[in-house]
């Protein structure tokens, strides 16, 4: 139950109170109520007025024991669980010249005999110099050697509300996980795991197949029957079923099921193998014939259809698929055919639109095959071609390809413009079927801040945590000094990253850095390198912004050497923002803005860029990617020319962001008395039965 707690004040940000009494002494749980307060705002949080007062009317231990859940929650979100040391003490004070301070590491090494065994200059290896990447001070000599932060008023109050029972919150947040109409990340599919047992019921619709296949292995330890419409999906639940990646994206080792549950699978797909799907077998033809030597098809003669799946996977019968029609009809350049194959599936017809429309010799003829499609296309992948096409006038500095796990790679774009009125067509009908499906606004208020937030069209690549934003999302950012910050604790073998920041003119060239190798310019400091982490290791870059003489600034995570992100016993990145004037520790919660975990296979993360605009203004534009990197060794310069390229492509694309539905939903015009707020948080006044979103649930707004 403390997990599900936990789960819902770091994902809603609400405290679930319920129905728990009063207790005999109220003034006692007042004051407890304050004290919680106090030590809340210490790491940037506080309660709502309402959720302060039904504090107030509780048992002061009820408060008390609810309050330590409370304030061990929100401080894991924002990465103050752990000791952030520094490897210079006085940092960002301090910090010595990059060769002074090697020169002076060399001089202890070779006048002390003690300090380290003679070595022969050739052989000399300047990261095994004794005293290098080990912290040299106890967190608690940092702690003395730094004043408390000032506090100021741009620091960051994020404000907890009142929640109803734990019981209906958890559900409340499975509905909307499960219901989800983009693709959850990792964490949140696992969080649904969690939620799926612990709630009963589920929603009538879950659009989602990822999801749905959580959902089924819940429904298959009940026993009760299976929400499956394609074969692929009954592979998806065996793969969750042993522990294994619903997304298919990597094999998974099946478990032996027992009987009954091999008996419920095979009559699953059984139901679903009609010949018209056999064809989405090869696609994972080796997963299957796995699988296939678990579930034993050959012992169930009454499921014989659930055999043939199998038998296409062994490739003892042929199917061909319906993929591989339209792409023969393609390959011959009858693109007429291809689009009526495609009329029986809209939402792929609408993913190959912009194929279809440079080939065609009638693109009136796939435009009108476009409208009928529309209508029975899910609002995700509407959206979705309807950012590709206003993005398709001219070609792109670059084509952006990004896995589910962030993983990212740039190709030229050699794409023939589309023409604008066929662009323009196009838009419109999508427009048009996306209006229609928008919900009635009612009373429409929008934090302007929230204008420039990306639509979450999926979010695979974006691990939950404080203050995240879907990747394309352009946010202002407050403060004259920026601190980036990485922790990482290593699981089994030493492990060094490298806190990192790549610097661009605006035309993405004239490069300079700050890293391990290079401590500080005329803007900017590092906090020193740290090449383990069996108890945990931070490292930190200042980045003073109005003295910055590049206007292009991307912090990235590199790992020189031992386990990746998704090994690590725990890895995160975030940053914080302060005025000049505040002194204080190197890492100070209610100064951070952004943290989240690192993960992924990737060698080298670039969570977010910095950009200074005409006005002056700097902005973050949201990243979420990972480069490939190397095996080990990975330093900011090297990848200098395959960050640039990845970002300029991102920075130059135009997303979909929230001011287009906001105009679609003006348009729509308004027939209830409800209100719809859209904002970054929601305000205190708002009326009752308000409809809510913001980044936490954004994803509610994609219309089905």
């Amino acid at each position: 139950m403390d997990n599900l707690e936990a789960l819902v004040i770091a994902r809603r940000l609400r405290v679930p109170i319920g129905d728990a009494s009063a207790g005999p002494h109220p003034g006692w749980g007042e004051v407890a109520a304050r004290q919680l307060d106090a030590a809340l705002l210490s790491v940037g949080f506080k309660c709502s007025a309402a959720l302060l007062e039904r504090l107030a009317r509780l048992c002061g231990e009820t408060v008390v024991d609810l309050g330590v859940r409370v304030l061990a929650a929100v401080r894991e979100l924002v990465g103050d669980h752990v000791q952030h040391n520094a490897y210079f003490i006085d940092f960002p004070r301090n910090v010595p010249d990059t060769v002074e301070f090697w020169v002076a590491l060399l001089r202890e090494s070779l006048l002390d005999p003690v300090a380290a065994t003679p070595v022969q200059p050739a052989t000399l290896n300047l990261l095994d110099l004794p005293g290098y990447g080990r912290y040299q001070h106890s967190y608690a000599d940092l702690m003395a050697a730094h004043a408390e932060l000032i506090p100021l008023a741009g620091d960051r109050v994020t404000v907890l509300e009142l929640g109803g029972s734990l019981e209906s919150e958890a559900r409340e947040l499975y509905f909307s996980l499960a219901g989800s109409q983009v693709p959850l990340s990792a964490e949140d599919l696992a969080a649904l795991r969690t939620l799926a047992a612990f709630c009963a019921d589920e929603p009538d619709h879950i659009p989602v197949r990822e999801n749905r296949a959580v959902v089924n292995e819940v429904r298959l330890a009940a026993g009760r029957p299976l929400l499956v419409d394609t074969v692929t999906d009954v592979l998806r639940l065996a793969c969750g079923c042993s522990g294994g990646d619903v997304t298919l994206a990597t094999p998974t080792r099946f478990r032996s099921f027992r009987r009954a549950e091999r008996r419920a699978l095979l009559q699953a797909l059984d139901a679903v193998a009609s010949p018209a799907k056999l064809g989405d077998v090869p696609r994972y033809r080796e997963q299957w014939k796995r699988l296939g030597e678990r579930l034993h098809p050959g012992e169930y003669s009454r499921f014989p259809r659930a055999a043939h799946v199998f038998e296409v996977a062994r490739g003892v019968r042929e199917v061909r698929g319906f993929d591989s029609r339209v792409e023969a009809a393609l390959s011959a350049g009858r693109t007429g055919d291809a689009v009526a194959l495609l009329a029986q599936a809209p939402g792929a017809l609408l993913r190959r639109l912009d194929h279809l429309l440079r080939t065609a010799t009638a693109p009136a003829a796939v435009l009108e095959a476009a409208e009928k499609a529309a209508a029975g296309a899910s609002g995700r992948v509407l959206l979705s071609l309807r950012e590709h096409l206003q993005n398709r006038l001219a070609p792109a500095a670059g084509r952006v390809f990004a896995n589910r796990h962030g993983r990212a790679w740039t190709t030229p774009d050699a794409r023939s413009p589309l023409e604008e009125n066929i662009l323009s067509r196009a838009a419109a009908i999508l427009d048009e079927e996306i209006t229609r499906r928008l919900p009635d606004p009612g009373e429409l208020i929008i934090d302007p801040e929230m204008l420039d937030v990306a639509l979450p069209l999926s979010g695979k690549a974006v691990a939950p945590g404080l203050g995240m934003l879907p990747r394309g999302s352009l946010s202002a950012v407050e403060g004259e000094l920026l601190r980036f910050f990485v922790y990482w604790r290593q699981a089994e073998r030493r492990t060094d990253y490298d806190l990192s920041a790549l610097m661009l003119d605006a035309s993405y060239g004239n490069a300079e850095h700050v890293s391990w190798t290079n401590y500080g310019n005329g803007f900017a400091e590092y906090s020193g390198d740290l090449t383990q982490a069996s108890e945990g290791a931070s490292e930190f870059i200042d980045i003073r912004l109005a003295q910055a003489t590049r206007s292009i600034i991307i912090p990235q995570v590199n790992i020189y050497a031992g386990e990746a992100f998704n090994e690590a016993e725990e890895a995160f990145f975030g940053f914080m923002s302060r005025d000049a004037g505040q002194e204080g520790m190197p890492f100070e919660p209610r100064t951070v803005r952004m943290k989240s975990d690192l993960r992924g296979a990737g060698r080298v993360a670039l969570p977010l860029v910095f950009l200074r605009g005409d006005d002056g203004a700097w902005r973050a534009k949201w990243l979420h990617l990972y480069l490939k990197g190397h095996a080990g060794f990975n330093q900011v310069e090297g990848n200098r020319v395959t960050a640039s390229l990845l970002v300029r492509s991102i920075v130059e694309r135009d997303h979909l962001r929230v001011r287009y539905l906001a105009d679609l939903l003006a348009q729509k015009g308004s027939e209830g008395e409800h209100t719809t707020y859209i904002g970054l948080q929601a305000p205190a006044d708002l009326p009752e039965g308000a409809r809510v979103y913001t980044p936490s649930t954004l994803h509610e707004l994609i219309p089905a």
